[in-house]
């Protein structure tokens, strides 16, 4: 009998993330798009916090213009200003704008969309009805609107944070006054999120295990979140990626028109923007902070794709 027992092999199960994470570290893009954001993190979160870097405010016109030296790596602008540390400051609120957004995003159109395309029917007909009709506006200027209403309300809202927490106000304000334009994009961004989930719950919805689910009768909200939408995550995961620097971009434009970031204070946006308005005169002003956009793309795009394949339940056998 124990002789029997022991020729039999029991495998350990694997959860859907287990084995996506086995999945995605066998590949190097994603792998290396990973850290590279991780240290970009870092860079821009823990770094502007050292002594030693300069104020990315303070201003020294004979020294503007100059080229990288030890006193200024990358660097100053037009008012001699460090770029380097311009760009990790700029870089603080281009992550922000681009993670939280995108996050409100996700979070409206995943579940409007799921919940579209499991029920159907008349429930379906009037949120995609809805979401034509949000298509129809003019989204950049209710985006602007929107941000101009509440400019009063995060004023206060600013000052309530700098009681509750040990930062000042300088350390608080370039955040709390974009709560606005983070809260405006996400709300009106999700509707082509919402059409991607909604056809991969038609397509998901009918499937063996989603029936077994309701024979089981367990509510909807559990069939949504444990077997429908985690086997729809690879669209959405591709979709959130492409959104974060597209809405880095749309910051930027905001901020050109006196919506977004107020000076002194900077994104990669801004900074690209004013490198390309000042490129024949001092070149580098426009390739630093274009760079580190162009790698914090770059990795995303890399780190989607690693995950899209990771997580794909066709690819769990491999």
């Amino acid at each position: 009998m124990e002789t029997s027992i022991n020729l039999i092999e029991q495998e350990a199960g694997h959860s859907l993330w287990g084995d996506a994470w086995l999945r995605l570290r066998r590949n190097r893009a994603a792998m290396c798009g990973l850290a590279f954001l991780g240290f970009i993190i870092l860079l821009c979160f823990i770094v502007p916090f050292f002594p030693a870097l300069p104020d990315p405010a303070a201003q020294s016109l004979p020294n503007k213009n100059a080229g990288p030296s030890p006193g200024h790596w990358m660097g100053t602008d037009h008012l001699g200003r460090d770029l380097f540390s311009r760009i990790l400051h700029g870089g603080r609120i281009s992550i922000l704008v681009g993670l939280i957004t995108t996050s409100v995003s996700l979070t409206i159109g995943v579940s409007v969309g799921a919940v579209a395309g499991y029920l159907g029917g008349k429930v379906d007909a009037f949120l995609m009805r809805g979401v034509d009709v949000l298509y129809s506006l003019p989204f950049l200027i209710i985006v602007i609107l929107f941000s101009a209403l509440a400019k009063g309300y995060t004023h206060d809202f600013t000052e309530w944070m700098v009681e509750l927490s040990s930062f000042d106000h300088d350390t608080i304000a370039p955040f709390t006054s974009l709560i606005p334009l983070f809260v405006a994009i996400g709300a009106l961004s999700w509707l082509n999120i919402s059409r991607i989930v909604r056809a991969s719950v038609q397509d998901i919805a009918g499937r063996e295990y989603v029936e077994a689910a309701k024979s089981l009768g367990l509510p909807l909200h559990r069939i949504l979140l444990r077997h429908i939408i985690p086997n729809a995550i690879g669209p959405i995961v591709v979709y959130a990626t492409l959104t974060i620097p597209s809405v880095m971009l749309f910051e930027a434009t905001l901020s050109f028109l006196g919506m977004g970031v107020q000076p002194p204070y900077s994104s990669w946006g801004i900074l690209i923007k004013d490198g390309a308005d000042r490129m024949l005169s001092n070149p580098l002003l426009l390739i630093f902070p274009s760079i580190f956009f162009i790698l914090t793309l770059l990795s995303l795009n890399f780190l989607g794709d690693g995950l899209r394949d990771a997580l794909d339940p066709k690819s769990s056998k491999d």
